[in-house]
């Protein structure tokens, strides 16, 4: 089993460096909207891989490659490291991390001009593409957005309309989890739900998984949440 530790949008007061150090993750997750700086801190705190995907309140992230000299470089000119530092970005890709595969799609339903925001129809593309590259790169653990699917955890109002495309990307790559966050819980707690063999969870602020590698397994098994 993986010990995931995913957060999204709201910094927990109690997740200070001890209490990080405790829960021990092998791996952390971050489904956006917070703070570089908050990702920051928990990739520094913990001995464990970190990936995100950004939100729709996060600015632009310069697409950068690494040169063989390990400088990096944006559009041919040398440039800083790409932030969060200790992070990978997830978002349109996927991942293998401690074991597990993580396929990563950011942002939300546009509502207003910025980054990371997209239309349904955008999605639609975009979601198409992650889907053929997971495909290739074999079982999908955990898929990590940022938005919910639509109708299954998303909000009624335009600014929190879930994303339509990430339903058939589940039924698709079944993931043995769907984790994301946007979508505020105020203190009332948010009940996960399924999509055929997929449980879609809601992680704001934090939630603790474990997970079994679905390569390691030879099928699909359900995680549990740690309490």
């Amino acid at each position: 089993m993986v010990r995931v530790l995913a957060i999204a949008d709201e910094e927990a007061p109690n997740l200070h460096a001890q209490a990080l150090r405790d829960l021990a993750p092998d791996l952390v997750l971050s489904a956006g909207d917070l703070t570089w700086d908050y990702v920051e801190y928990v990739a520094s705190a913990v001995d464990a891989p970190v990936a995100f995907v950004p939100g729709n309140h996060e600015p632009a992230i310069p697409r950068v490659k690494q040169a063989r000299n390990g400088t990096y470089v944006c559009d041919g000119i040398v440039c800083d490291a790409p932030r969060p530092h200790g992070a990978l970005n997830a978002d349109r890709t996927v991942l293998e991390l401690a074991g597990l595969r993580i396929a990563g799609l950011g942002g939300c339903v546009r509502y207003r001009e910025g980054p990371h925001q997209y239309t349904q129809h955008q999605y639609r593309r975009l979601a198409r593409r992650l889907a053929r590259r997971a495909r290739r790169a074999g079982p999908v653990d955990v898929l990590l957005t940022h938005a919910p699917p639509f109708g299954l955890g998303d909000g009624d109002d335009r600014p929190h309309v879930g994303i339509e495309a990430l339903r058939d990307a589940i039924e698709i790559l079944s993931p043995t989890w769907h984790l994301h966050g946007h979508i505020h819980p105020y203190g009332h707690a948010q009940p996960d739900r399924r999509l055929g063999a997929t449980t879609i969870g809601n992680v704001i602020p934090w939630r603790m998984f474990e997970i079994e590698p679905r390569q390691a397994a030879g099928r699909a098994r359900a995680g549990r949440m740690v309490e």
